[in-house]
């Protein structure tokens, strides 16, 4: 039964980790069997770990695991804990007779919402990591969890979106090699995202969502696009411009079979997804970071053509996520950021 989330693609699991004492926590999403995997950094203040392993032309294929964390550069200690967990469990890279596990990461700010975040010498974002990757399973929560415990919009909390789509129209050409799936399968995508942006998800200050165009159903509330476009819609966001502050950090998926330089390719048409549902986005002030990965489960009958349709998909199941995460966002003690969506609106 699809749930609406990017584990309705066989073989991959999501683990949250939060502390709301500190105000932020990680996100681990883990992969049955190594994928293949691309990204693209559109922000301007990134941060993160291992993404040149995802250039085509690098030797590696494959990871194990992507990691999204609070905690700025922190944060970046949170992949130690999956790799950890999983080096305990055999998984990785082998060289030789050693194993090193693949594990990609972004991070995003959230070091002035309120939180204790005088942890001492070493910050707890390690433990966060291993717990988050203990925690995997096809369900999970959303709203402030994980990655998005800490997370803010311009004018709302953010928080940890997600939604899947089937991909209509694809002439899917069977099974990939090794695959388990039966020919004809239908070719589904899934997006992944901690919401901290610079910009709003919603039209001014008012409660439609940019994604509204792309929601399906009333996954946030069914309220559509406003009849007519507010006066504050475009409105410079009234946070406090500071460099790398923000930051949108996304995972995309697919079952179809692609190659390196196609999931690159697909990380760069779900940045779209960020655009629709974001305003203003990729500024110098963000960090914005997509993350691209293929279960290689269902073979292509047309490889550019269905890619451009599995990119298109991707972009608006990123824009529903993005949505669905500051919908289902809650605000948690000590909190010094912006309201959530529901306490504000009422609905």
């Amino acid at each position: 039964m699809p749930t609406n989330r990017i584990t309705d693609i066989a073989g991959l699991r999501v683990g949250h980790a939060s502390d709301p004492r500190l105000a932020s926590g990680v996100t681990a999403l883990l992969f049955d069997a190594p994928v293949v995997a691309g990204v693209d950094v559109r922000g301007g203040g990134p941060g993160t770990r291992e993404t040149d392993l995802l250039d085509p032309e690098r030797t590696l294929e494959r990871i194990d695991a992507l990691v999204l964390s609070g905690g700025s550069a922190f944060g970046l200690d949170a992949a130690a804990g999956v790799v950890a967990h999983l080096a305990e469990t055999g998984r990785g890279f082998a060289i030789g007779p050693a194993r090193v596990p693949i594990v990609p990461a972004a991070i995003l700010f959230d070091l002035l919402n309120g939180g204790d975040k005088a942890w001492g010498r070493f910050s707890p974002y390690r433990d966060l990591g291993y717990a988050a990757a203990l925690a995997a399973t096809r369900a999970f929560a959303l709203g402030s969890v994980g990655a998005g415990t800490g997370a803010a919009t311009a004018n709302l909390k953010g928080g940890l979106g997600s939604a899947s789509a089937v991909v209509a129209g694809l002439a899917a050409a069977g099974v990939a090699a090794g695959g388990p799936a039966e020919s004809g399968s239908p070719v589904r995508v899934g997006a992944l995202v901690a919401v901290n942006a610079f910009g709003r998800v919603t039209l001014g200050e008012g409660p439609h969502f940019w994604a509204g165009a792309d929601e399906v159903g009333d996954e946030f509330e069914g309220l559509g696009l406003p009849a007519a476009m507010p006066a504050d819609a475009f409105a410079w966001p009234p946070r406090k411009a500071l460099a790398g502050a923000s930051t949108t950090l996304a995972v995309v998926a697919t079952d179809a079979a692609l190659t390196k330089a196609q999931a690159r390719r697909l990380a760069v048409m779900a940045q779209d997804g960020l655009a629709r549902a974001i305003r203003p986005v990729h500024t110098p002030l963000d960090g914005d970071v997509v993350f691209a990965v293929s279960t290689g489960r269902v073979a292509l009958a047309d490889p550019v053509t269905d890619l451009a349709r599995i990119g298109d998909a991707a972009a608006r199941t990123l824009a529903r996520a993005v949505a669905i995460g500051v919908h289902r966002a809650t605000v948690p003690p000590g909190w010094t950021g912006p309201p959530a969506w529901r306490d504000r609106f009422g609905t």
